[in-house]
């Protein structure tokens, strides 16, 4: 096994004791964190580290080192702070260059917006990325952030500057998430408002809040129930629906069917977190069964270790994943258990 691993020597420039205590982070955690996730070993004295592991890893992890030693770089003499947020997401990205390395996903792709370049962390988002490009349906689905929504709404963003749609509309079914809202007051777009913040969120980190509340008031940006598309046809529009998975097959099909010519449409939804009472099934998981072998439509399916927020979510959705798959076997076994022994009573006598 050893003879596999190589050791890439890397010197950080300049040396700084405040900048590399920054960078190993307290009792060397965030090198830690870095060898754990990446399957490396970091030996360092001063400002000269030396990875040690397998060669498609090994490199890449050298080029992290250096990537994050730059973000320590003092801001106007204050040293800044190397945050473990930061460490999460360049960690990610590390580990899409592996993926990378191993598999060609083409060029790479990125999104252009007033606020500055966004681009994919991972395979799974550039293939994404890709499909919402070339298909005018797309489908994201996975868990709670894996960039679904937030990735929509830089394309759209980006549709609207380059003037290839002429307005973003952003609509979700209202459906509590296990609490009971009761009425809600104001105008359309207030009641609607606490269900689309995600969407709201991105637009303004995006195109700053000044920007998207001119656009909302000249209806370039519209906010809207699902409830209300119907009827409508949507031309010259990006139009995304977010929390899909709470539709029903006729809300589904119905939106579906509003979009007009020079349209897109990005559906994005968790099928693990549907609030839909348990006796409607939810229209997301229709469409996957419905349209998944329509070629002009997209799907990209997202997995736990595509999330880019802190590692611990990650770990969340695999737990309850774990937890879910050992509840149906238990159930399986019961119904296999009850329909042996239904099988085997002998007939009754006449």
């Amino acid at each position: 096994m050893a003879k596999n691993l190589i050791t890439i020597d890397c010197y950080l420039e300049p040396a700084s004791q405040a900048r590399l205590a920054n960078l190993c982070g307290p009792f060397d955690d965030n090198l830690k964190q870095i060898e754990r996730r990446m399957g490396v070993e970091i030996i360092y004295k001063d400002n000269f580290f030396q990875v040690v592991g397998r060669p498609d890893v090994a490199k890449p992890v050298s080029d992290l080192l250096r990537e994050l030693y730059i973000e320590t770089q003092p801001v106007k003499g204050k040293v800044v702070d190397l945050e473990p947020q930061a460490v999460h997401l360049a960690i990610e990205e590390c580990k899409a260059l592996e993926q990378q390395s191993s598999a060609n996903h083409g060029k790479e792709i990125y999104i252009k917006t007033r606020k500055g370049v966004i681009k994919p962390r991972n395979p799974n988002q550039q293939d994404y990325v890709a499909n919402i490009m070339g298909h005018d349906i797309c489908f994201g689905v996975g868990p709670a952030g894996t960039g679904k929504t937030y990735l929509a709404v830089a394309c759209a963003v980006d549709a609207l500057e380059r003037q290839e749609v002429r307005r973003i509309l952003l609509t979700r079914p209202a459906v509590e998430a296990g609490e009971k809202l009761g009425f809600l007051p104001g105008d359309l777009s207030q009641k609607v408002d606490p269900y689309l913040r995600p969407l709201y969120d991105a637009l303004f980190e995006m195109l700053g809040f000044e920007k998207v509340e001119r656009l909302i008031e000249k209806s370039v940006i519209e906010v809207a129930p699902l409830a209300y598309m119907r009827g409508r046809t949507l031309n010259d529009a990006f139009i995304i629906l977010d929390e899909s998975q709470n539709t029903t097959p006729e809300q589904m099909k119905m939106f579906l069917t509003r979009i007009g010519f020079n349209s897109k449409a990005i559906i994005t939804g968790d099928i693990t977190q549907v609030d839909l009472p348990r006796h409607i099934k939810s229209g997301l998981r229709q469409a996957i069964e419905v349209l998944g072998n329509v070629d002009s439509i997209s799907f990209n399916f997202f997995q736990s270790h595509d999330i880019v927020r802190h590692q611990v979510v990650s770990e969340v959705v695999e737990a309850y994943q774990h937890f879910d798959n050992q509840q149906q076997r238990i159930q399986a076994e019961k119904q296999a258990a009850k329909l042996a022994a239904h099988t085997s009573e002998p007939e009754a006598k006449v």
